[in-house]
Protein backbone atom coordinates (compact mmCIF):
# COMPACT_ATOMS: atom_id res chain seq x y z
CA UNK A 1 0.00 0.00 0.00
CA UNK A 2 1.02 3.37 -0.45
CA UNK A 3 0.17 6.93 -0.99
CA UNK A 4 0.17 9.69 -3.28
CA UNK A 5 1.74 13.15 -3.54
CA UNK A 6 -0.59 15.60 -4.95
CA UNK A 7 1.54 15.26 -8.24
CA UNK A 8 1.27 11.50 -8.29
CA UNK A 9 4.27 10.56 -7.29
CA UNK A 10 3.96 7.12 -5.26
CA UNK A 11 5.62 6.55 -1.96
CA UNK A 12 5.82 3.07 -0.33
CA UNK A 13 7.25 2.32 3.01
CA UNK A 14 9.21 -0.78 1.12
CA UNK A 15 11.30 -2.50 3.77
CA UNK A 16 13.40 -1.26 6.81
CA UNK A 17 14.19 2.07 6.77
CA UNK A 18 13.19 2.51 3.15
CA UNK A 19 10.54 4.53 1.74
CA UNK A 20 10.19 3.92 -2.14
CA UNK A 21 8.98 6.48 -4.74
CA UNK A 22 7.19 5.19 -8.13
CA UNK A 23 8.73 1.59 -7.44
CA UNK A 24 6.11 -0.05 -4.83
CA UNK A 25 7.49 -3.36 -3.08
CA UNK A 26 5.30 -5.50 -4.63
CA UNK A 27 5.03 -4.10 -8.34
CA UNK A 28 2.65 -1.79 -9.90
CA UNK A 29 -0.94 -0.67 -8.03
CA UNK A 30 -3.79 -3.43 -8.88
CA UNK A 31 -6.29 -0.77 -7.26
CA UNK A 32 -6.57 2.09 -6.31
CA UNK A 33 -9.11 4.81 -4.14
CA UNK A 34 -9.23 7.95 -4.97
CA UNK A 35 -9.32 10.48 -1.85
CA UNK A 36 -10.38 13.89 -2.51
CA UNK A 37 -8.33 16.64 -0.95
CA UNK A 38 -11.09 18.64 0.26
CA UNK A 39 -11.37 16.48 2.63
CA UNK A 40 -8.19 17.54 4.25
CA UNK A 41 -8.46 19.02 7.80
CA UNK A 42 -4.52 20.13 8.81
CA UNK A 43 -3.66 23.81 7.43
CA UNK A 44 -1.51 25.12 5.23
CA UNK A 45 -1.34 24.92 0.96
CA UNK A 46 0.28 21.71 0.77
CA UNK A 47 -1.16 19.65 4.15
CA UNK A 48 -1.46 16.82 1.68
CA UNK A 49 2.02 16.89 0.53
CA UNK A 50 3.75 17.62 4.05
CA UNK A 51 1.98 15.03 5.47
CA UNK A 52 2.84 12.49 2.71
CA UNK A 53 6.41 14.30 3.45
CA UNK A 54 6.73 13.62 7.13
CA UNK A 55 4.91 10.36 7.48
CA UNK A 56 7.85 8.85 4.70
CA UNK A 57 11.12 10.75 6.55
CA UNK A 58 9.26 8.90 9.70
CA UNK A 59 9.31 5.82 8.44
CA UNK A 60 12.80 5.65 6.95
CA UNK A 61 13.77 6.02 10.26
CA UNK A 62 11.63 2.48 11.19
CA UNK A 63 11.97 -0.89 10.96
CA UNK A 64 9.84 -2.99 8.74
CA UNK A 65 7.33 -5.50 10.65
CA UNK A 66 5.10 -7.25 8.55
CA UNK A 67 2.69 -7.78 10.83
CA UNK A 68 2.55 -4.22 13.11
CA UNK A 69 4.81 -1.56 11.59
CA UNK A 70 4.29 -1.95 7.71
CA UNK A 71 3.26 -0.20 4.23
CA UNK A 72 -0.38 0.34 5.74
CA UNK A 73 0.83 2.16 8.77
CA UNK A 74 2.96 4.77 6.97
CA UNK A 75 -0.16 5.51 5.02
CA UNK A 76 -2.19 5.52 7.70
CA UNK A 77 0.25 8.24 9.46
CA UNK A 78 0.13 10.07 6.40
CA UNK A 79 -3.51 10.20 7.05
CA UNK A 80 -3.56 10.97 10.27
CA UNK A 81 -1.07 13.79 9.59
CA UNK A 82 -3.45 15.58 7.27
CA UNK A 83 -6.45 14.67 9.23
CA UNK A 84 -7.90 13.22 6.33
CA UNK A 85 -11.79 13.22 6.67
CA UNK A 86 -11.05 14.05 11.02
CA UNK A 87 -10.74 9.92 10.83
CA UNK A 88 -8.34 8.02 13.15
CA UNK A 89 -6.63 6.20 10.72
CA UNK A 90 -4.86 2.57 11.09
CA UNK A 91 -4.44 -0.48 9.60
CA UNK A 92 -7.54 -2.03 10.18
CA UNK A 93 -9.79 0.91 9.00
CA UNK A 94 -7.73 1.16 5.81
CA UNK A 95 -8.19 -1.97 5.08
CA UNK A 96 -11.95 -1.36 5.43
CA UNK A 97 -12.37 0.94 3.04
CA UNK A 98 -9.99 -0.10 0.81
CA UNK A 99 -12.20 -2.94 -0.02
CA UNK A 100 -15.32 -0.59 0.32
CA UNK A 101 -14.23 2.08 -2.22
CA UNK A 102 -11.16 0.72 -3.67
CA UNK A 103 -11.35 0.13 -7.52
CA UNK A 104 -9.19 -2.13 -9.61
CA UNK A 105 -7.12 -0.81 -12.53
CA UNK A 106 -7.60 -3.36 -15.10
CA UNK A 107 -9.73 -7.02 -14.81
CA UNK A 108 -6.60 -8.51 -14.73
CA UNK A 109 -5.56 -6.77 -11.87
CA UNK A 110 -8.58 -8.43 -9.99
CA UNK A 111 -7.23 -12.08 -11.88
CA UNK A 112 -4.21 -11.40 -10.38
CA UNK A 113 -5.32 -10.76 -7.21
CA UNK A 114 -8.00 -13.09 -6.15
CA UNK A 115 -7.12 -15.74 -8.52
CA UNK A 116 -4.34 -17.29 -6.18
CA UNK A 117 -6.47 -17.21 -3.24
CA UNK A 118 -9.18 -18.89 -5.47
CA UNK A 119 -6.65 -21.69 -6.06
CA UNK A 120 -5.94 -21.82 -2.59
CA UNK A 121 -9.49 -22.20 -1.71
CA UNK A 122 -10.07 -24.93 -4.58
CA UNK A 123 -7.26 -26.81 -2.98
CA UNK A 124 -8.28 -26.91 -0.06
CA UNK A 125 -12.08 -27.55 -0.72
CA UNK A 126 -10.92 -30.32 -2.75
CA UNK A 127 -8.94 -32.48 -0.03
CA UNK A 128 -11.19 -31.69 2.41
CA UNK A 129 -14.03 -33.70 0.25
CA UNK A 130 -11.49 -36.48 -0.64
CA UNK A 131 -10.44 -36.67 3.31
CA UNK A 132 -14.29 -36.87 4.04
CA UNK A 133 -15.33 -38.94 1.31
CA UNK A 134 -12.90 -41.82 2.18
Amino acid sequence: MGICTSTGVIRDFAGPYFVSEDNMAFGKPAKYWKLDPARVYASGPNAWDTAVHDASEEYKHRMHNLCCDNCHSHVALALNLMRYNNTSWNMVTLCFFCLLYGKYVSAGAFVKTWLPFGLLLGIILTVSLVLHLR
